[in-house]
């Protein structure tokens, strides 16, 4: 600014402590930023940062009180302002998802790999079906270069170690799908508006050159969206084979069971319902071993806070920014009316069982795939999991967060109230 000068503004102490003794131990570093301030304005009127550190293991109460650090402890909140994408070595490879059998996203597809391929020379990963769609694999044209792709199938083969980013063309379904590609570890996702609603995909595609080259320099800030860990125990009960004295084998013999054990990663929710029986379903829930509640009703909603804003809005529940560590649970039409969302702390065990009096099975599934019976003796467990997917912003966390929220959702949207002048106001 001209005729201004240049202050070095540095932030407030972040003090820690060592709990062993110590009262106070070394204070956090944070880089100091120069911000131009009017010759007029006053120096001791600095302006604030965007957001405040969220709370830490060790941070301090008092001259002298602490937390207990836990060596397990596997969160830190972080200032969503602070969350920027970087590279240790340049990207070389990136995964293209595109929305089967929708021939609105040929074009975009095509035009995305051509320009990936031969303009950023990047190694391409595109899904085997992709690539058989009869509009894909007729063209002549473009199957030159889709030679060069690699190609993986679903539930079969492991691209975990060998993508570097992805990209999503089509709608929120694609960033779900992509979520459930990698049970691990996620690339950094990317995801352009090409479908319905696009609550989960804040990029546009007319400039996507620019968009993507960004990313590729490691220019873009992301937001953290955590998943839920999911623990499916189902109890199968089967006959034991009896051989008889003429050595025949018999097959009603004596019952034994064996448990199945299966494990998913979710961005949105898990979802619990009465199925296609006309009673209620009868539910137990369980946080960290204690029996909270029976949830009683059409079901019930565990969601991560980028799901609250999909079927457990629907259902009621509140809206949460994706950074907040939490996990909602939402019931269904409950049959009593006391029954309210409620929201606990990301990191408690969650556990749903069938009600011992309950007349009926329940089913379960598990962003919206992978549908299941859940009967007597079964257990679906819950808690925060340890792989969030990165996804990238258009401009930062809470900006494109309210954006969505009034662009798709029409969060607060009415009409103005008529302006009374003074002269209406003493009619």
């Amino acid at each position: 600014m001209d005729g201004g000068e240049e202050v070095r503004v540095e932030a407030a102490p972040y003090c820690r402590s060592t709990c062993e003794g110590g009262e106070v131990a070394a204070r956090h570093n944070r880089k100091t930023r120069s911000l131009s301030t009017s010759s007029a304005g006053s120096s001791s009127e600095y302006r604030r940062t965007q957001s405040l550190h969220g709370p830490s293991p060790v941070t301090t109460f008092g001259p002298k009180a602490c937390m207990l650090q836990n060596p397990h402890a596997v969160m830190h909140i972080q200032d969503p302002a602070s969350q920027r994408l970087t590279w240790n070595k340049p990207p070389k490879s990136v995964l293209v998802i595109k929305k089967i059998q929708d021939a609105s996203l040929l074009e975009p597809f095509k035009e995305l790999c051509i320009f990936l391929t031969e303009v950023k020379n990047m190694i391409v990963y595109v899904e085997k079906k992709v690539l058989e769609d009869p509009a894909i694999s007729g063209d002549e044209n473009f199957g030159a270069i889709a030679k060069n792709f690699c190609t993986f199938r679903e539930d079969l083969d492991d691209i975990s170690n060998r993508v570097d980013f992805i990209i999503c063309l089509g709608g929120d379904g694609t960033l779900l799908y992509a979520s459930s590609l990698f049970q691990e570890s996620v690339p950094p996702v990317m995801a352009f508006h090409l479908g319905s609603l696009g609550f989960l995909t804040p990029f546009k595609f007319e400039t996507y050159q620019s968009q993507v080259t960004q990313i590729i320099e490691g220019n873009a800030a992301i937001v953290l969206r955590s998943r839920l860990k999911v623990r499916v125990i189902k109890e199968n009960w089967e006959k034991k084979a009896r051989v008889g004295d003429q050595g025949i084998i018999l097959t009603n013999g004596d019952i034994e069971s064996s448990w199945k054990v299966m494990q998913y990663q979710l961005l949105n929710e898990v979802v619990v319902d009465r199925g296609p029986s006309s009673y209620l379903s009868n539910v137990d829930l369980f946080l960290d071993g204690h029996l909270i509640t029976t949830v009683q009703g059409d079901g019930v909603i565990v969601s991560t806070p980028t799901g609250s804003t999909a079927y457990a809005v629907a259902a009621g529940a509140s809206m949460i920014h994706p950074n907040v560590p939490a996990i909602m649970i939402t019931p269904i039409c409950p049959h009593s009316l006391s029954f309210r969302p409620i929201v606990v702390p990301a990191g408690v065990e969650l556990k749903i069982m069938l009600s011992r009096d309950a007349r009926n099975t329940a089913w379960v599934s598990f962003d919206g795939r992978k549908r299941q019976e859940i009967c007597h003796g079964d257990s679906i467990t819950i808690t925060t999991s340890c792989f969030p997917v990165p996804s990238i912003c258009f401009r930062d966390p809470v900006n494109d967060w309210f954006e969505s929220l009034a662009q798709c959702l029409h969060w607060n949207v009415r009409k103005r109230q008529i302006y009374l002048s003074s002269e209406d106001e003493e009619l």
